[in-house]
């Protein structure tokens, strides 16, 4: 279950553009496995409001789709801080990577985009009362990247590290860990990015900055986000500059 740039003058961009049973993986199904024990249906709430959205607008195409749990949800500033990238924010609540893959066909694939920008894996880490390995969320990466890869296989992902937090710092070496094998296998294959946000997140003493902060020690504020628009928006222009994008 899985996931188009035409010309502009400015701007280049190769684009077109809480708990349950989870049932039996279907066999030959990728996009179930490693899954933490929960139904993979709990945000179907939150993508049909995506879906009514694109039934009255129309599915928007040549956009560079952002995927992933609530630091993307929460960016609710996103088009004016990485403007004039054409950017679609399709973020849902505290979801985890195999979520991600499971919705794909309902708010990825129909977009058709030719850059993908994913944040997760935070949450399959540290929720739940079955926290996924390393490991486990490394291989729920490569499961989304095969989903999408067979639809869209020039398809450029973009995967933004894991962030360090106050509320999470306990369990940082894990994330850490996790961060290390998506880097590594985003290596062997040139279709797939990195962008680590990690350095910026961090003060001098090494810990995560509580000013970039809500109150809650996990999600970002205004100046958190402003850190990952000055991170992400120059790289992304970098990977348009000689590509084509009807700007929108």
């Amino acid at each position: 279950m899985f996931f188009r740039l035409v010309g502009c003058s400015v701007l280049c961009v190769w684009l077109t553009s809480a708990s349950g049973q989870l049932v039996n993986p279907a066999p030959g199904n990728p996009t179930q496995t490693n899954s933490p024990g929960y139904a993979l249906n709990r945000f179907d709430n939150a993508i049909r409001t995506f879906e009514k959205q694109d039934s009255v607008t129309g599915i928007p195409g040549n956009r560079i789709v952002f995927i992933g749990s609530s630091s993307f949800a929460f960016w609710q500033s996103m088009s004016v801080d990485l403007a004039p990238l054409p950017v679609l924010n399709r973020g849902f609540g505290g979801s985890t990577l195999p979520e991600v893959s499971h919705y794909a066909d309902r708010i990825l694939f129909p977009y058709q985009p030719r850059i993908i920008v994913v944040y997760a894996g935070e949450n399959d880490l540290n929720v739940g009362p079955h926290p996924q390995t390393p490991e486990q969320v490394a291989a729920s990466f490569r499961t989304f990247v095969r989903g999408v890869q067979r639809r869209l296989p020039k398809t450029i992902i973009y995967f933004v590290s894991m962030k360090p937090s106050p509320a999470r710092w306990a369990n940082w070496p894990v994330t850490q860990r996790g961060n290390q094998l998506i880097e590594a296998y985003v290596k062997t294959d040139k279709r797939l990015r990195f962008i680590d946000v990690r350095p910026a997140m961090l003060g001098p003493d090494g810990r995560p900055r509580p000013e970039i902060f809500k109150a809650d020690s996990l999600h970002m504020n205004a100046a958190g986000y402003a850190v990952w628009a000055g991170l992400i928006k120059p790289i992304l222009l970098s990977e348009t500059r000689n590509k084509v994008i009807r700007q929108v």
